[in-house]
């Protein structure tokens, strides 16, 4: 074999440069710039063409020397530097792996190539732009960039090679708009990438570079204000970005690559910053786990300084950017960070917790996504499988979540501590949390979605965190679940139940609307409102997720207004108007670019038909209207009545602006002004700040601009479309905004959504009926009820559509072999509402009048009878009791138990008995021996054990119904009587009857059983109409104690339905002011009462009626004391034990904790004394009430040291109801039982434990309560047992002594000063197997009734029913308005200046307030409208009708209007022909003292109309809202 060649002699073979040429010169003889450039030009061509094997590289050498020279390298042209680095990049291409340069020449090299050549490729119209590129990309694809590395100085050459990359692919180094090409950053990214390979360490400012790339994805400020992120609106989306910067993407591609290496880097660089910034924690000013708990309780307020932690933000903003870029980086960072979320500072803690949770929800440096547009105006309403079709939204690509990897899975053990810290015992740390846990769920962690046990333990760490103890905590919650789309929230949140599911995350949500802090309610409100609105179409079309889900928000919502909170009320109208059912939906069309949308995500309408957009209106209101549960719905239709008095009080106040023209008057300016003023404070007192209402309404008056006063005239204005009061409303908000003080608007919206025509508007009517009579959507019912409030709360509505009602019912009318529509009854119901308000609006032609006699014999269900007889009796003519007594021979032809349609002509002859009793005398015989000895006596089913307690109305059997029936018959027959004598008489058989049900738990026959739920029905009716006949005063009479405290216990009934209606009927008539003051003693039995809900409904009613009483200084709540423990004396379940008396000291406890102030006390605990010294009227020889007068002092004691409170003693004597207390014998025995003490020791343990038991199982405070926050000045205790100071005291107790006691001397004392009382009639209580509380295994909706003015009625029993020897009762005077808002806080304040109830029957002026009866004659004389709006009440029979037949109905609504009805049912019903005042021969004493206590005027019974003119003239501001 030849010998091989040396490589000597290879090399000597390569052909040598060509260029010979030379580059240098000499001193002062410089080489001409373009000889020099044509020069280098020729050597780059040759070396650029040249490979590594094709030429000897020591041939290089002298053009290598000479390329490096400094003054070719810095020379000053531009061009010849070009081709210089052109030619040396070509050489170490064509040397390498030598280089041919020192290391000298190398760094200046480097450096011209950093500081010339690489700022130069950003302007791609430079001339020598090919010769940069070619530097450029000889170096990365040559990799002689890794020299650098090598090169003294190198770091801050690289520090400055990876600015000027970073800063000029991103633009900020460019001279022109041109972008740079993107060759140039592939290779400028390769150049860069080679650096980081072959470095052994990376500078750390090189480091920082990197990573300071990943800020380029937030805005300015976009780190400090990331949750106050305002989204771009459509017309602003082509500004979002689409993909990230060419820095950012550089960088992000640098991490990817070299992963391994940049996490090295990565890791150093953040264990540096993290240190360093962190140093605080454990410093001077750190605050460790020994410090005090409150600086750590007070959050991130202390510690580092502003610069430290602007330092930490932003090495956790660069942290959540890069673990959204290139998390694989991060792997040895995550676990520092999660080494903070355990760190003594709760800045760290806090900090951390924030940074893991946008990390895990893939959320970066640019902040969270915009929150979704839930429009609730949006219109067609979305669709869950909207989402899926609809084009994806646009957004900024830098705000959009992204995760690469799942950070749970990744780092599991994070994770896990991330969630531990929703538990922080710092709330700033818990809120960071909810608001991190809300975008992990609403982003899927980044889109990679969560383990279903991750996933199910955030929603309920979201849940627990919105009933957080600490308000910021709770609204973050509730901003979390702001971020969620309409779709996330159905398929997340509502899985483990909806919001009628206890527990569930929507429920708690729901609990939010009665939150105590404002912002927490407005924002839970305001999110749950529009989440119904926006899923109103799936709610439509019965989506059972969606339905399941957000069904029972309108309850919720409504049930608010139980609250009796002005701000909530206040905030309830904006949410149904603005939210619920928006002022502008559906909104008008525009073009279909301008269809509105929810989410990006909403469906669009097909075809091209005109939308009817009342129509659609019309369906959304009938939709929340049938969401409603029973109490939210009564509410619902208590604020729509409450339209026309809101309405006309609006319309005297355009008036009195007008007449006050802006200030300038010409006469009678100061009344004038008073007027204005007078229906100024009548409108504020329904506000929360009623010192800003006022002034925002004088500025209005004072602006005086016409156009503003006719707009709001076209809002409230019934007469007007829609259409017209929406663009009214529209026209006034604008120019009020544009106004000199748009801020008057905050006061002027709650007074128009009150009084605007919006909910129910004409414009609507015509939609509804069709649904009435379609059924449509299943809506048939609710529009009946719809329209049967209508009809009856505004009537005015209806009078251009009750032509077509009429028609409607002729048109189903049923016959013997034909019936009707079930759902037509309530058609009917309607038109016998209204036929009784406008009875000659109805026609009453023969055809029309037989369709009624046909609805009264065949109309199913039997309750149609009684709406055809109210309507062929409203006009109460002739004709009337002609088409009467046709009906009653119909009747009378097959009267016999088991003939067809009975319970038709049962109820059509209960409605002939009370509204026509002439009618029925000829039949009477035949009438009470059907319904005593054919229905009541007989019992026809047979009883078994499996019998259920209680069935539904519409599974009652025909006998238990036709039961009902003939105990309905049997009552109206004696209301109907108005000879009091005769009813009395007539009365006495009924009444034995009545007692006998309750007394017997329903049962009445004698030689059959009968069944539980048929006794069950008849106990609760036979109370309720005992109840209904003790509303006139003669049958109240026939009330012993005996039978007072037998059906108080139907309160603690053993079946929960039985109670529930009893104590309902009972508020509605003592709200109504039907009943005397002594019936509020039953409400107090319910402390017992298994049902929460009911329970605190009632208390929020009692809570409600003292306010009102509170205000209006009247001690009626108080008065009830004695009579409450004479109730309790007789009780079955009484005892001396300790353990009995601790059950009934939990009776005084719930009466104590609803009634008592710091100001009442004294009087409370003064009546609880005076019972000591009298003896019990029922009982001689029993000294329970005196046990229990101990008791209750006892628990005053311990309630006024609990409370903090200074104990004022009330000085004034007291009286007692004079049936259940009688005067002792002799001073002597009254000393002796005031030093007794009758409870047993160890009785203050027990009181303690129990109010400590209290305290533990408290309820969320209600919004309602009454807060006690003054402190007392000084404490002072009660004196541990009564002192026998008043040897006297028993002496006006006496009854032939009541009338000396009770002389009023002090008539403006500050406390009213309670006068002898009547007796309330207490006695024992047969020991029947009946339990304490009624504990009853369900729970049941309370509905709450409610009316804040009854005070009237209140102190019947109290100051007003007067029982001397010789004095007969004198019924109070009802010249007063009340307000009928069933639980509504906005109780007419100006009642607490108004008379205060008659005593025996004449006028006196109200405790702590004198007589203002001069004040009437100007108000009478007064040429305003304000004594018009005082006096909006119907015509005293109709009321009396209107109240009657609510009576009889057992689908009874609430009243809307209790204290117009109340006043006009005071003076007739039940009271026919009875003067109020006492017929009896007052002694000469006890008129002396009337004289005193009432120097106004004393008619015997004042006419409504002088109530009226007083109460105008008094400045009462009687314009009640409520009124009908």
């Amino acid at each position: 074999m030849a010998p091989r060649r040396s490589a000597a002699a290879e090399e000597e073979e390569k052909p040598p440069l060509k260029f010979n040429e030379s580059l240098s010169w000499r001193p002062g003889k410089p080489i001409l710039i373009d000889t020099l450039l044509k020069r280098l030009n020729t050597l780059s061509k040759e070396l650029s063409e040249t490979e590594q094997d094709e030429i000897d590289p020591n041939s290089l050498s002298k053009v290598a020397k000479e390329l490096a020279a400094h003054q070719v390298l810095n020379h000053k042209d531009k061009g010849v530097r070009a081709y210089t680095a052109c030619c040396i990049v070509d050489i170490l291409r064509l040397c390498a792996p030598d280089a041919p340069f020192t290391a000298t020449q190398l760094k200046d090299f480097f450096n011209l190539v950093v500081t010339s050549i690489i700022p130069m490729l950003f302007d791609p119209g430079n001339s020598y732009n090919n010769q940069h590129k070619h530097v450029l990309r000889s170096l990365s694809e040559v990799k002689s960039i890794v020299l650098l590395l090598d090169v003294e100085g190198s770091e801050s050459m690289m520090h400055q090679l990876f600015s000027t990359v970073f800063d000029g692919v991103s633009g900020t180094k460019s001279t022109t708009s041109e972008h740079v090409a993107k060759d140039v950053e592939h290779n400028m990214q390769e150049m860069l990438g080679l650096l980081i390979e072959d470095a052994q360490g990376l500078p750390n400012k090189v480091v920082d570079v990197i990573i300071a790339q990943f800020l380029r994805a937030a805005a300015p400020g976009g780190a400090k204000d990331r949750h106050d992120y305002v989204p771009l609106d459509d017309n602003q989306a082509t500004l979002l970005l689409k993909e990230e910067p060419e820095a950012y993407q550089m960088a992000k591609h640098l991490c990817h690559t070299y992963p391994d290496k940049m996490a090295r880097f990565v890791s150093q660089y953040f264990s540096d910053v993290i240190l360093e910034g962190t140093s605080f924690a454990t410093g001077k000013n750190g605050n460790n786990k020994d410090s005090d708990d409150e600086d750590e309780e007070d959050g991130p307020s202390a510690g580092p300084s502003e610069s430290d932690l602007r330092e930490l933000r932003k090495s956790h903003v660069l942290i959540r950017e890069i673990w959204k870029a290139a998390p694989m980086i991060l792997q040895n960072v995550v676990p520092q960070v999660e080494a903070e979320l355990s760190a003594d500072n709760a800045h760290l803690r806090q900090l951390a917790t924030e940074t893991l949770g946008d990390m895990i929800s893939g959320i970066g440096a640019a902040g969270p996504p915009p929150r979704p547009n839930l429009d609730p105006a949006a219109y067609p309403p979305l669709r869950l499988s909207d989402e899926d079709s609809s084009e994806p939204p646009r957004t900024n690509i830098l705000s959009t979540p992204i995760s690469a990897i799942s950070f749970s899975q990744t780092h599991p053990v994070t994770f896990s501590n991330f969630v531990s810290r929703k538990n922080d015992k710092v709330a700033a740390i818990r809120a960071t949390w909810a608001t991190a846990v809300g975008y992990i769920l609403s982003t899927s962690a980044g889109g990679i979605g969560l383990g279903r046990e991750d996933e199910t333990a955030l929603v309920q760490g979201l849940g627990e965190k919105l009933s957080d103890p600490d308000e910021k905590v709770r609204l973050a919650a509730v901003r979390a679940i702001e971020s969620f789309k309409f779709q996330d929230v159905i398929s997340k949140l509502a899985l483990n139940g909806g919001v009628n599911k206890d527990g569930s995350v929507l429920s708690t949500l729901a609990d939010r609307c009665r939150d105590r802090k404002p912002a927490v309610r407005v924002a839970a409100m305001s999110l749950l409102s529009r989440l119904w609105a926006v899923g109103s179409g799936e709610l439509l079309a019965g989506r059972e997720a969606v339905t399941s889900a957000l069904s029972g928000v309108p309850s919720r919502i409504f049930n608010v207004f139980y609250a009796n909170d002005l701000e909530l009320n206040v905030l309830l109208d904006r949410v149904i108007y603005e939210c619920l059912v928006p002022l502008g939906y559906p909104p008008a069309k525009k073009g279909s670019k301008k269809e509105a949308s929810n989410g990006n995500s909403q469906s669009q309408l097909g075809g091209t038909a005109p939308l009817d957009a009342d129509a659609i209106r019309a369906e959304r209101i009938l939709l929340m209207a049938r969401s409603l549960d029973p109490g939210a719905k009564r509410a619902f239709f208590v604020m729509q009545a409450r339209q026309p008095q809101f309405a006309q009080a609006m319309v005297t106040f355009i008036k009195q602006c007008d007449h006050y023209n802006g200030g300038v008057m010409d006469e009678a300016a100061d009344k004038k002004t008073a007027n204005l003023n007078k229906i100024i404070g009548y409108l504020v007192q329904f506000l929360p700040d009623p010192i800003k209402g006022k002034g925002d309404l004088l500025k209005f008056a004072k602006i005086n601009d016409r156009r503003n006063y006719n707009l709001i005239k076209y809002v409230i204005g019934q007469e007007h479309d829609y259409k017209t009061v929406h663009n009214a409303f529209k026209e006034l908000i604008k120019r009020v905004h544009n106004s000199k003080d748009p801020s008057i608007m905050e006061t002027l919206l709650p007074l128009l959504y009150r009084s605007g025509c919006i909910m129910f508007n004409r414009s609507h009517l015509s939609a509804i009926m069709e649904y009435s009579k379609t059924d449509k959507d299943g809506m048939g019912a609710v529009a009946h009820e719809v329209l049967n409030e209508i009809s009856q709360r505004n009537p005015d509505l209806f009078k251009t559509h009750i032509g077509q009602l009429c028609k409607d019912l002729v048109d189903q009318a049923p016959t013997a072999t034909k019936t009707n529509d079930p759902i037509v009854v309530e058609t009917l119901k309607a038109c016998s509402t209204y036929a009784r308000k406008y009875p000659k609006d109805v026609p009453m032609d023969r055809e029309f009048i037989q369709t009624m006699i046909s609805y009264a014999l065949y109309g199913q269900p039997a309750r149609a009878a009684k709406y055809a007889v109210n309507i062929l009796l409203s006009k109460k003519d002739d004709k009337s009791l002609l088409s009467a007594t046709d009906l009653l021979q119909r009747v009378m032809k097959d009267w016999k138990y088991g003939s067809p349609h009975l319970l038709n002509k049962l109820a059509a002859v209960s409605q002939l008995e009370y509204y026509a009793p002439k009618v029925t005398e000829e039949a009477d015989e035949q009438i009470l021996n059907m319904t005593v000895q054919q229905i009541l006596l007989e019992v026809r089913a047979d009883a078994s054990d499996r019998d259920p307690e209680w069935v539904d109305d519409a599974d009652m059997d025909e006998e238990i119904q036709a039961k009902c029936l003939a105990l309905k018959i049997l009552v109206n027959r004696l209301r109907s009587i108005e000879d009091i004598d005769e009813a009395k008489d007539k009365a006495k058989p009924v009444w034995k009857m009545l007692t006998k049900l309750v007394k017997e738990e329903g049962e009445i026959c004698k030689t059959k059983d009968t069944p539980k739920h048929h006794k069950a029905r008849l106990r609760l009716l036979a109370a309720q109409l005992i109840l209904k006949l003790c509303t006139q005063k003669h049958f109240d009479d026939l009330l012993t104690p005996e039978g007072f405290n037998m059906i108080a216990l139907l309160s603690q009934d053993g079946t929960q339905e039985v109670r529930h209606g009893f104590v309902q009927t009972l508020q509605k008539y003592l709200a109504d002011n039907r009943l005397r003051s002594r019936y509020y003693t039953i409400v107090f039995l319910l402390a017992f009462e298994p049902s929460t809900d009911f329970k605190q409904r009632t208390e929020t009613w009692i809570r409600s009626r003292a306010r009102h009483f509170e205000r209006t200084k009247q001690p009626v709540f108080e008065a009830i004391m004695p009579r409450l423990l004479s109730l309790l004396a007789h009780h079955p379940d009484y005892g001396q034990e300790l353990e009995l008396l601790i059950d009934h000291a939990r009776y005084l406890l719930f009466y104590i904790s609803l009634v008592a102030t710091e100001d009442n006390l004294g009087l409370i605990y003064k009546y609880a004394e005076r019972v000591k010294q009298t003896q019990d009227s029922l009982d001689q020889e029993s000294v329970r009430h005196r046990v229990l007068s101990d008791l209750a002092q006892a628990v005053i004691r311990k309630w006024q040291e609990k409370r903090g409170w200074a104990f004022a003693a009330y000085s004034q004597k007291v009286g007692l109801p004079l049936g259940l207390y009688t005067a002792l014998k002799s001073h002597n025995e009254a000393q002796e039982a005031a030093e007794k003490q009758y409870i047993p020791d160890g009785i203050d343990d027990k009181l303690d434990e129990l109010l400590k038991a209290m305290d533990r199982k408290k309820k969320r405070k209600s919004a309602d309560d009454r807060p006690d926050n003054q402190p007392a000045a000084k404490k002072t205790k009660l004196p541990s047992r009564p002192a026998p100071k008043e040897p006297k005291a028993p002496k006006p107790s006496a009854p032939k002594k009541a009338t000396s006691s009770s002389k009023p001397k002090k008539p403006t004392s500050s406390r009213a000063k309670p006068k002898k009382v009547r007796a309330a009639e207490s006695s024992p209580m047969p020991d029947g197997d009946r339990r304490r509380s009624g504990r009853s295994r369900t729970n049941t909706t309370y509905i709450e009734r409610d009316s804040s003015a009854d005070e009237e009625e209140m102190l019947e029993g109290v100051a007003e029913w007067r029982y001397s020897g010789s004095d007969s009762e004198g019924e109070p005077e009802s010249g007063e308005e009340h307000d009928s808002d069933a639980a509504s806080h906005a109780a007419n304040d100006s009642a607490s200046e108004e008379p205060a109830p008659a005593r025996s029957g004449k006028k006196n002026a109200a405790p702590g307030k004198k007589p203002t009866a001069p004040a009437a004659k100007d108000g009478a004389d007064d040429d305003s409208e304000l004594s018009d709006i005082a006096s909006v009440v119907e015509n005293p029979e109709e009321e009396e009708e209107e109240k009657e037949e609510q009576d009889n109905d057992e689908d009874e609504e609430i009243q809307s209007s209790p204290a117009p009805t109340a006043r006009g049912s005071r003076a007739t019903n039940g009271r026919k022909g009875k003067a109020a005042a006492p017929k009896g021969k007052p002694k000469a004493k006890d008129a002396s003292a009337k004289a005193k206590a009432a120097p106004a005027k004393t008619s015997a019974r004042p006419t409504r109309a002088s109530a009226r003119k007083k109460a105008a003239s008094e400045g009462d501001d009687e314009m009640d809202v409520d009124e009908d």
